[in-house]
Formats: structure tokens, sequence, C-alpha cells
């Protein structure tokens, strides 16, 4: 009873309130439509101050004018623009993302959920323009050209046709979301959308000058190079840039390294590895930044150059740059985790096969890729489930084989970049090259080249840069003292080895020797049992027939030397036996 009595109260109040007439709706939308204006009219006056704090409560007061209008392009525009010079290009990229030329309409196609409504939205927005009845439910199911389709995919083709022809009016949403694409690594659609900016506000301004008189153009307004030149008017202050000259510049850095990329990326397919490093590394480290997104990927593509040509050190110091920058990137995990299990370092192998297990486990609780819808992934969604099967299998496997003791099987040679079997300057000189290219200090001078998308990540990166440099320093550390403690022990093996030959070849050689010796007496007694006898003779008869005319001194010199080779040779056989000599020869 109390119901059915309030239920009729309400009815009779409803019946009793007067309707709002037509003038009550005017007032009511005029008044709307002053409090937008006055918004926007004191947005303005913020933004022209230029200072953060200022453009903040701008924010806050165009959010209010959007909230009763919705549509309001002037209200977008400087919302857009607010945000762009807060830094805030995230917030840009998504409120203008259906703009963004590489987000695809179906997402399915493109294997990527990674909006925030993804699933959900699509099941919620699916839609049948179909009766209701039985006999065209049968029809439609006969007929194939009745499908069903979603409101959101339909919004955004339509958005897209009336950016298409919106001309003056929509061009600065080109402009505004390039410059954000751009900040955050989307190199392509940023120089898409800086070109298409650019047509069309040419064309607007074409448009707008057939208007113009012929003063608007006369030559009075344009300077000559002679009255400048011959003019002593003091030099001005260098100007500002205009949006349009900004972008152009913009838009040649932009050309500049999609260039670089795409040559490096050209020599990398082509098995160039160290022209494909060459190019890589003009980009990470050009005199001009570039963004963090877009160096991420290029420290990525560099890790596979180094890793192709055989550099595993340089190609896990790359990996730790990118995921320094871009901590959820999976490409990274997998190749660092495939480096250390190279090298058979397979407790780090496991540290990134367990983060990346965590990180596929995320996706697949949230149902979407990390990260928002514009944020470009590697891997497709679809193939979440098959790579966590796999990776759940290899993960097993390494335990079993930390459990079973190859934790201490490092292969510190392929670390280094050495062969098997170098020698000590090879090994110092390795390990000083590595040293200074990876030395914990310099871990983070690569930030100082790299323009965040948001400063607040800056701690983070530079944190995360210092602690995975340390880490490979100490493994470098640890593969150093491991090599030349091996290149120690076979130099002193070497050593033992040349002991002992040198050993063995003095023992032959003292060997043939003796032999030598031995065999030596018998030989050198028969000589000289057959010698001494006719030398006698020959010097008894020498004597004889040159006692006349040789000199006494010289008949003494010849037969002294005689003796003495003799008694040398006695001395040495070890015979004391009388020579059969005259007593002439003893006046010698």
């Amino acid at each position: 009873m109390v119901d059915s009595s309030s239920a009729a109260r309400k009815i009779a109040t409803m019946a009793t309130s007067p309707c709002p007439s037509g003038n009550e709706k005017k007032h009511w939308w005029l008044s709307n439509r002053r409090i937008v204006d006055k918004h926007i009219k004191e947005a303005r006056n913020l933004i022209a101050t230029q200072e953060p704090s200022d453009i903040t409560s701008a924010l806050n007061l165009l959010d209010a004018a959007l909230a009763l209008s919705p549509r309001f392009e002037v209200a977008l525009e400087l919302k857009a623009r607010s945000l762009l010079y807060l830094r805030r290009f995230k917030d840009v990229a998504d409120m203008l993302q259906d703009y963004i030329p590489s987000l695809k309409i179906g997402n399915d196609e493109s294997g990527s959920v990674s909006s925030e409504n993804s699933s959900q939205q699509l099941s919620r927005e699916r839609v049948k323009l179909l009766p209701s009845n039985d006999s065209s439910s049968e029809k439609a199911e006969r007929d194939p050209s009745f499908k069903c389709f979603s409101v959101s995919d339909l919004k955004k083709k339509v958005m897209a046709g009336l950016c298409k022809t919106c001309h003056k009016e929509g061009q600065w949403r080109y402009l505004v979301l390039g410059q954000a694409c751009c900040h955050l690594g989307l190199m392509e659609d940023a120089m898409v959308l800086l070109q298409t900016g650019k047509r069309l506000s040419t064309a607007a301004f074409r448009r707008e000058s057939i208007s113009w008189s012929d003063d608007s153009f006369s030559i009075s307004n344009f300077p000559i190079s002679g009255d400048v030149s011959s003019s002593s008017a003091p030099p001005t202050p260098p100007r500002a840039l205009t949006e349009s000259e900004s972008i152009s510049q913009l838009l040649s850095h932009i050309k500049l390294l999609l260039r670089r990329r795409a040559a490096a990326i050209a020599a990398l397919d082509a098995g160039l590895y160290s022209e494909a490093i060459r190019h890589f590394t003009k980009i990470v480290e050009g005199r001009r930044g570039a963004p963090q997104g877009f160096l991420a990927e290029c420290y990525m593509h560099r890790a596979f150059a180094y890793k192709s040509s055989g550099r595993i050190a340089e190609s896990i110091g790359d990996c730790n740059k990118t995921l320094a920058l871009a901590p959820m990137c999976i490409q990274a995990l997998e190749a660092r985790a495939s480096l250390f299990e190279t090298i058979r370092c397979l407790p780090d192998c496991l540290h990134d096969l367990e983060h990346l297990k965590l990180l596929y486990n995320s996706i697949l609780r949230d149902r979407k890729l990390p990260g928002p819808a514009w944020k470009r992934h590697n891997v497709r969604y679809r193939e979440i489930p098959g790579k966590l099967c796999a990776l759940t299998t290899k993960i097993q496997e390494l335990k079993r084989r930390v459990a079973s003791g190859e934790t201490g099987n490092v292969d510190y040679y392929a670390l280094i970049g050495l062969r098997r079997g170098c020698s000590r300057s090879e090994l110092e000189r390795s390990h000083l090259l590595l040293c200074l290219r990876h030395k914990p200090d310099k871990a983070t001078n690569f930030i100082e080249r790299c323009e965040f998308a948001d400063d607040r990540d800056l701690d983070s990166v530079k944190d995360r840069a210092k602690m995975s440099a340390l880490l490979l320093y100490r493994l470098l550390q640890k593969g150093y003292s491991s090599v030349m403690a091996t290149i120690m022990d076979e130099e002193a093996a070497e050593k033992q080895r040349k002991k002992a030959a040198a050993a063995l070849q003095a023992a032959a050689a003292v060997q043939v020797q003796q032999t030598a010796q031995s065999r030596k007496p018998e030989s050198n007694l028969s000589k000289v049992e057959k010698s001494c006898p006719n030398r006698i003779k020959s010097t008894e008869n020498k004597v004889a027939t040159s006692s006349g005319t040789s000199n006494t001194s010289v008949f003494q010199g010849v037969f002294c030397r005689d003796l003495a080779a003799v008694g040398n040779l006695l001395s040495q056989v070890g015979f004391n036996r009388a020579l059969p000599l005259k007593y002439e020869a003893l006046s010698c």
C-alpha cells in the first residue's frame, strides 16, 4: 500500500509540474554557452603567460568547458596545445589516438588487444541491425549480407572521413599529434601527420589568399636584399621560430633518423653486421637527441647486430639499455635471456625468464598488451598463451640443469670475445676495451642524448641502467680473472714442458758424448803407434840432410812442436810409454 501511494504521488507531481517552455530551454543553452566562453577566455589569458602553473589552471578551466560542450573545437585545440606545452605527450596521444595512422581499426588483425576497452567494449557495442522476430532472423541467417559490426569501428571511420574533409578546422590535430608522436618515438606516424598538417595548412592559406587584395602583396612589405645590406640599422635579436618553421625542422630531423634506421636494418638483413652497427651508432650517439622509444628500438636492433657478429658483451649491454628505457620490452628480455644461455650463465638466464613469465601472466590477466593502445609491440596478443607454455617448459629444464651443477661452467671466452688459447696481451686488450665501454660510472651517459616523454621517468631509468651495468661489469671482471688464471696455468705448464725438453736434450747430448769418448781411445792409440816411428824417422832424415844449411833454432822449434803434439795425444789416451828418441833431441 505504501509503494502504490508513493507511485501515485509521483505521477500526480509529474502531472501538475509545468513543462519547461522553449524560452527556458533557450535561456539554459545560452547560459551554458556563456559559461563555456568565459572559461575559454580565462584559459586563453592564462596560456598567454606561458607559465606551467597557469597553463595547468587553464587545463582545469578547459576541462570544465568540455564537460559542458564536449565537441567544442576551440576548447579541444587549446587543451591539446596546453598538454603539448607541458610535455604531456602521452595525454595528447590518448586524446587524439583515433588520428594515429598506425593504430588500425581491427585490433584482431594487428594482434594487439591493447586498448583500454578492448574486448569488453567491443562485446558491448556489437550490434545487430535486424528485427527481433523469428522470420526476419531466419532470413538474416540465410542472407550473408547482414552482418554484425562495431559501433566504435563505425565511429572511427566516420571521424577519419570527417577529418579528411575538414581543412582548416582540423589541421591542428595533425600538427599537435605529429609533434607528440615524434616525442613518443612513433616516427613514421609523426612524419605522416606532420606532412598532412603542413599540406592542409598550405591549402588553407592558399584559399585565404585568393580573397586578399593586391595591396596585401605589395613589394614594400617584403625586404629587398640591397636595402638590407646597405642600411646601417643595428642587428635585431634572433626572433623565435614560427610554428611552421619549427615543424619543418622537426620533420627534416625525423626523415634523417628514419633514413639512417632504414639503412641500418637493410645492412642487418644483408648480413653486413659491422655496417649495421655503424649506422645504429650514428643514431644513438648523434649530436641531436632522439626520443626514448625510438632509441630503445635502435638499441635493440644493434644488440641483434652485435650478437650476430659474436660480440656478446656489447649485445648484453645494449639489451640493458633497451630495458632501462623500456622495462616492458618483451623482445629485449627474450634476447638477453638467450645471450645468457649462450654463455651458459644459467642463474641470470633464469632471472630474465622468470621476469618474462610474470609479464606474460599479467598480459593474460589484463587481457591486453602492456602500455596504451598506440604503443607498439613486437608480439601479438594471441601468441602469448603458446609462448607462456614454451617458457614454462624451458624454465623447468634450466632449473634441472642448475640443480645438476652446471652453474660454474660459464663460457667467459665467448663473453669477452676471445678464442681459446689466447695470449695474455689479447686478454688484457679486450678486457680494457670492455671495461672502458661498460664501466658503471659511464652507464648513464647515453641518457644525455635521450628525449624523455615524461621527465618523471628519468630517475628510474638511471637506477635500472646503473644496476644492469654493475651486474655486467662484475661478470666481466669474473671472466677476466677466470681466463687469466687459465692463461697463467697454461704458461706455467709451458715452462715445465720447456724445462723437461731441455733436460732431455742435455741428457741425450751427454750420452752421445760419452759414447763418442768411449770409442775414441782405441782409434787414437792405433793412430799414435803408427804415426810416431814414421814421424821420428822423417825428423832424423831432415836433421841429417839439413844440418849444414838449416838453422838450429828452426830445427828445435819443429821438433818441439811434434813432441808437444805426441805428448798431448798420449796424455789424452792415458798411456805413459817412453818414446824412442835420441839424446840430441833433449837439447831443446
